[in-house]
This record gives structure tokens, sequence and C-alpha cells, in this order.
């Protein structure tokens, strides 16, 4: 069989609405490996994203850990991939997402302690742990400055490609490093000093970026020093009380929609230009806080694009200050057929 030929074939597969296995595919001495995960065809993403609304993925691959992740990308190379956490900062438009969604919520859940010495310890997180878990995880076992993530809503994975942050604290602040899984299925180390970090920003050196393959974090080595744990956990205790007092935490939403800019607060903008309350369709800029739009219940992709789109208008038009999305949006717009 000849490569083009098995390929098609794997392309077949991914149709399959159950584990794959694809251990019939030989050609040589090379044996395909096997995929344990679940495929899932047509899947709504609105299961799978905290703003709760449609545009479904083509293919839906759960795998099974970091090894059967791996043998996927190396068993699909010519597949258009998207890697997704707990959707918690993503809006798939109404048309949907081409190629396959792989889902690593709960599934690159490796979280161990590695070292603890006299400066504090080592953490390593898969990218599909949850950053709350991180937190509890780090307070329990006496080490501090991981509490701000317990008011992160999504994995260490998502947190580390746009160094998410809260309450004056942010992710890359305690990254060692980060362990990178590429499009060819190969997992390594980077540092972080191959990385431009910034406020929700992170991105690989220029002089590495024209080089290499597409690549995402498959976890992190996070280094903290020693806490007292009954602190850590107050503290967690604090800023989760913090987050249900000022967040519609009772409507679907994706958190922060933009970031905010240099020595101001999106918020403040926002309502200063009277936008808590402001509706498009079932899309609205929360009355709880101006940084939030919230689904009503029936809000599509396009009702929540087209009210960041007017809040950026009304805003540059008021203030002459342009809000930059926090938020991703991906997938196409709605298709006629």
């Amino acid at each position: 069989m000849n490569s083009e030929n098995q390929w098609e074939m794997v392309s077949l597969l991914l149709n399959a609405r159950f584990a794959l296995s694809v251990t019939d595919l030989v050609t040589g001495n090379t044996r395909m490996p096997v995929l344990r995960g679940e495929m899932r065809s047509h899947e709504p993403m609105s299961k799978h994203t905290s703003w709760r609304v449609e545009g479904h993925a083509d293919h839906y691959y759960i795998p099974a850990d970091l090894d059967d992740f791996t043998n996927f990308l190396q068993g699909s190379p010519h597949e258009s991939i998207t890697v997704i956490g707990l959707g918690s900062n993503l809006l798939v438009r109404d048309g949907g997402l081409r190629g396959t969604v792989v889902a690593l919520h709960a599934q690159l859940n490796d979280l161990r302690l590695i070292e603890q010495n006299q400066s504090g310890g080592l953490i390593y997180a898969g990218a599909g742990v949850a950053c709350a878990k991180v937190a509890r995880f780090a307070a329990r076992h006496n080490l501090a400055g991981a509490e701000f993530l317990a008011g992160i809503p999504g994995t260490v994975g998502g947190a580390l490609a746009m160094n998410a942050g809260c309450y004056g604290s942010e992710i890359w602040e305690i990254v060692a490093q980060p362990q990178i899984i590429n499009r060819s299925g190969h997992v390594f180390i980077r540092q972080p000093s191959e990385y431009t970090i910034g406020y929700r920003s992170v991105e690989l050196q220029h002089e590495l970026t024209s080089t290499i393959e597409p690549e995402w974090f498959a976890g992190g080595y996070l280094r903290l020093p020693h806490g007292e744990q009954t602190e850590s956990r107050q503290r967690i205790k604090q800023l989760l009380t913090q987050r249900v007092d000022s967040q519609p935490l009772n409507q679907p939403n994706a958190g922060s929609v933009f970031r905010n800019p240099p020595e101001d607060y999106a918020a403040r903008l926002i309502e200063a230009c009277g936008l808590k309350g402001c509706s498009i369709g079932g899309a609205m800029v929360s009355p709880k806080h101006a940084n939030f739009i919230v689904n009503t219940g029936n809000a599509t992709a396009t009702d929540i694009e087209a009210l960041i789109l007017m809040v950026q208008s009304r805003v540059m038009k008021a203030t002459g200050i342009e809000l930059r999305q926090e938020v991703r949006i991906i997938g196409d717009a709605r298709r006629l057929t």
C-alpha cells in the first residue's frame, strides 16, 4: 500500500464515532499506532465552550493521554488541527470548525510534585489540568504563589498559551519550563527565554517561528516557594469569593472579553460609554461586570461577535482607545447550505 492510499484510509477512519484502531495499516515494517481515544463526528461545540453557542466541529477527538495525542498527530499529517481545553476563552463561529478539534481537558491530566527542597518545590501539570486544581494541589504541598490560579476558569495549556492571570499575578511568573508537542507529534521542553511574554500574550521569539511547525503546550513545570497550607487555602477562598461577587457566573460567558489597556480598565471604559446591559440578539454586556458578555439564553456566535465589534467601535469613538480582544474567535461564518 503506498503512503497516499494509507493516509486516505486514515482519513476515512477519522469519520468514525468510536475509538480508532489502525493496526491493519502496514507499510513495509512500519505499523500505524493504535489510537485509544474517542473520535466524534459533527460535534456541537456548544457542549465544549463556556459561551454555550453552536458551531459544529467536523471531527472531535478526545485523546486517552499524551502518548495517544502523539500517535494521533503522527497518524493524521494532513488534518487541520485545533486544540482546546475547557473552551472558557473561546468563541466558535456558527459555521463551525473544519478538520479535527482535539480536546485536552481532563485528558492530559498528569499533576505531580517533582521535587521539594529548601527553596520551594517544582510541580508538573499537564495541559488538560484545570488551573484551580493546580492551586489546590500546590497549597496541599505547602507551596505558595499559585493561589491566583483558582480564579482562572481554564486549563494549564490555555493559561500558558495566553499568559493567563488575575488579581495581580500571571502564570508565566511561575513557569520553570514549558513542555511542548508539535504537529509531528514530538514532545520536548522549551525554555522561557525562547518566548516573548507580555500581558495576555505569549509568542515564540521571531527567529524560531520561521523555521518550526505548529506546536502546542502539552504541560508545564511550575517553580513555587514554600508556603503555609492554611494561609494558601484561605487566600484561595478569598479569591473565589471575590470572583463570585464580581462576575456573572450564573450566565454562560467566556470571562473577560477585552484586555485592559495600559493604565486603565476595559470594564471602566465600557461602563463609561453606557454599554452595560446593551444587547444584540441573545448576547448582552453584563450589568454586573462590563467586560463580560453573557449568553442570555439564545445567543448565537454571530450575536456575540457583533456585540464585541460594537463595544470596540463605541469605546474607540468616545475615548480614542482601541480595546483588544482577550477571547479567541475561530471557525467559519454561518454556512448557507
